[in-house]
């Protein structure tokens, strides 16, 4: 299926924000099934920022965010947001978000039991965390605790992927293992992967690639 055959899983158009200066004007992205896409940039040009209005946390100041056919997402009611967030989005974090007071299992199960699907144990194992299972997070290393995270995203069967610095605290192979896994997951499944990254060998990876310099996204490939 080509392009032109696909749905468009994320759209947005004319996207705006500031704080206490301007971040970025008119950023307009268009992500299909199979795709990746990556935005690199200095800290604080407003990465993280960005994908936190495309993944349905932040109201952009001005434009529209679709996703998965849903137009202007920031328009649905409340509800409507939090299961369309629930049940098809899966976001990895910088600081991970995982259940402190839960073990590597039990974080990993409550994506399990979202998406009714069974805890993937190739994957687990894949990743290096069977052995960290049964530990609490707050006993696992800065590593362990972003592979698990990776893991509960996968675990979710979501659409859309977006990964705010998914290899930030991994080392190049382990890197390697777990994000040749996140592509594997997006062709095998119609999904897309949206991610924002200090790694330009990681970024290079991605079907699309943008710089975000001077308030605009610039392509690079």
């Amino acid at each position: 299926m080509n392009r032109s055959q696909s749905h468009c899983l994320l759209e947005a158009h004319s996207i705006s924000h500031a704080f206490d200066y301007p971040l970025f004007d008119e950023v307009d992205i268009k992500l299909y099934p199979k795709e990746s896409l990556a935005v690199v940039g200095k800290s604080g040009s407003g990465k993280s920022t960005l994908l936190h209005i495309l993944s349905t946390l932040l109201p952009p100041l001005k434009g529209i965010v679709s996703l998965l056919g849903m137009c202007d997402i920031y328009a649905l009611p409340q509800k409507k947001l939090l299961l369309l967030r629930r049940e098809a989005v899966g976001i990895v974090f910088q600081s991970h978000y995982l259940f402190k007071g839960f073990s590597a299992k039990e974080n990993v199960e409550v994506a399990a039991l979202l998406a009714k699907e069974p805890i993937d144990k190739k994957l687990i194992e894949r990743f290096g965390i069977a052995h960290v299972m049964q530990k609490r997070v707050s006993d696992l290393s800065g590593g362990e605790q972003q592979r698990v995270s990776i893991a509960r995203v996968l675990t979710k069967k979501p659409k859309i992927i977006f990964a705010d610095e998914p290899t930030g605290n991994l080392d190049s192979a382990t890197a390697k293992e777990v994000m040749d896994a996140v592509f594997e997951y997006i062709k095998e499944h119609d999904a897309a992967l949206f991610l924002v990254t200090h790694d330009t060998d990681l970024a290079k990876r991605c079907y699309h690639l943008y710089e975000l310099k001077e308030r605009r996204l610039h392509p690079l490939q």
